[in-house]
Parts: structure tokens; C-alpha cells; sequence
């Protein structure tokens, strides 16, 4: 019975039915499945909905159904003490200064806790000295960047700058509607992600052990 649940858990978040994400949730923690396990779920279902968007069968008001899915329900089972164990490492997520766009950063953030990485959010507006002081406080070892405007590419590279005038041995990836290769090379990233599905693998490729 639990199998059942758990493996009707990550369809239920894969095929973006909220209501029954919740109903599961509740069924499962009544039949004894720990919140753990419910959580892995969410996540695999968050991983289904990535392959998905690769595919075109889902797009970006897609993923961010998704995303506010996935939230309540993980905060719900964090609540009843849920965790997946050690992230598999940290990152350190903004959208830089002089733009306060924050959806596709939203979505990013969302996808990367849906694969079990440890995020500081900074939100908008941000500052290069704030991307450098949460790296520090955090050891985030993944930092990335938003940005809508091209407004906020010189912004882009000054944080990229700060990070290494601070010794910071971080990987750095940047994105966002007007942002490209030729962007990337001019502020100094080391990758261009272009879309949430491409972020969560940078990170895993930076991150793997």
C-alpha cells in the first residue's frame, strides 16, 4: 500500500494535479510512509517535470504550476520532519543589481530544492558585496545569476569580478531572457543557463562528488 502511494505521489506532481499531491501527502503520512520518503517523491515527480520541459511537452507556466506544487507540499512535509539527508551541495541564487525580474529565478530555485540542492535565495537588486558575503557564509561552491534587463549584464560582471577578487572558488552561471553566449563571455560565467532544467544540470555537473 505505501509503494502504491509513493509511486501515485511522483505521477500525481509529474502530471501537475494539486489536489491530489495534497490528498496523497495526507493519505500517506496516515498509512505510516515517513515524510522523507513522501519528499523523495515530490522530488522525482519535480525531475519528471523537467524531462518533460525538455521534451516541449511542458512550458514555462507549466513549470511554474509546478514550482508552487511542489512548495506547499514540501513545506507541509517539512513540517512533519521530512528531509532527504545531506543536499547534494549549496548554490547561491539572485537576480542582480538594478532588475527586480524574479520569475524565472523563482522557477530556478524551485527546480534546484526539487533536486535536493541547498539554495540562498537573495532574491532582487542584488549587490555584488551580498553574492560575495552569502558564498562566504554559506560555502556555496554554485552561484547564480538572473537577469531580464540588459541593464544587468555590467552588473553580472562585477559580481563575477567580486567573487574573484575575493579568492572565492565558485562556479558561476548566468541567465535570463536577453542573456547569450556572447553575453556570457563578456561577463566572465562560466556557463550560460537557459532554461531551469539546464541550470539543475550545471549544478550537477559542477557538484557531482
Amino acid at each position: 500500500m505505501a509503494s502504491e502511494l509513493t509511486g501515485a505521489l511522483a505521477q500525481a506532481m509529474a502530471d501537475l494535479d494539486e489536489m491530489k499531491v495534497q490528498d496523497l501527502v495526507k493519505a500517506g503520512l496516515a498509512a505510516g510512509v515517513s515524510p522523507s520518503r513522501l519528499l523523495d517523491e515530490c522530488r522525482e515527480g519535480m525531475t519528471l517535470i523537467g524531462e518533460r520541459f525538455e521534451t516541449g511537452e511542458y512550458y514555462l507556466s507549466d513549470l511554474i504550476m509546478a514550482g508552487e506544487i511542489f512548495k506547499v507540499a514540501a513545506a507541509d512535509l517539512a513540517a512533519q520532519g521530512g528531509s532527504s539527508g545531506p543536499a547534494k551541495g549549496k548554490v547561491v541564487m539572485g537576480t542582480v543589481k538594478g532588475d527586480i525580474h524574479d520569475i524565472g529565478k523563482d522557477i530556478v530555485v524551485t527546480m534546484l530544492r526539487g533536486a535536493n540542492y541547498e539554495v540562498t535565495d537573495l532574491g532582487v537588486d542584488v549587490e555584488p558585496a551580498k553574492f560575495v558575503a552569502a558564498v562566504k557564509e554559506t560555502g556555496a561552491a554554485v552561484v547564480g545569476m538572473s537577469g531580464l534587463l540588459t541593464i544587468s549584464f555590467d552588473p553580472m560582471k562585477e559580481t563575477v569580478d567580486a567573487l574573484k577578487a575575493a579568492g572565492l572558488p565558485v562556479k558561476v552561471m548566468i541567465g535570463g531572457g536577453p542573456v547569450s553566449e556572447q553575453v556570457r563571455e563578456y561577463v566572465g560565467a562560466d556557463a550560460l543557463g537557459v532554461d531551469a532544467q539546464s541550470a539543475v544540470a550545471l549544478a550537477g555537473q559542477w557538484l557531482a562528488a
